[in-house]
């Protein structure tokens, strides 16, 4: 029994990508439709319980710098406290993370800033 409840574990904390390769895997290896394998997979959380719970920390991820790359970079120093070259390297790299953990305010708020400067920008 404590077996199972290790294996509902796992299955319940799988991320998304996990799922698509375990649906692959059953449709492949097994002859089992992925749809299928989904709704099974999508069940578990529900019977967790917890999984509806309220996300609190965000991460704000510069998806693109956009047209005005100077400003954004200018920002991007701004609200993380890099220096410049740290910043124009962090812009360079996108995407990539600009802060991560915040505050869904928080997080809100950067975003605005970035894209008001003219930057692509994402919550996860």
């Amino acid at each position: 029994m404590a077996d199972l409840k290790d294996f509902a574990e796992q299955l319940v904390n799988l991320t998304v990508k996990e799922v698509n390769e375990l649906a692959t895997i059953l449709k492949d290896e097994y002859g089992i439709e992925p749809a299928a394998a989904a709704v099974a997979v999508a069940a578990g959380p529900a019977a967790g319980g917890e999984a509806a719970e309220e996300k609190t920390e965000f991460d704000v991820i510069l998806k693109a710098a956009g047209a005005s790359k100077l400003a954004v970079v200018k920002l991007v120093k701004e609200l993380t406290g890099l220096g410049l070259k740290e910043a124009k390297e962090l812009v360079d790299g996108a995407p990539s993370p600009i802060k991560e953990g915040v505050s869904k305010d928080e997080a809100e708020g950067l975003k605005s800033s970035l894209e008001e400067a003219g930057a692509e920008v994402e919550l996860k």
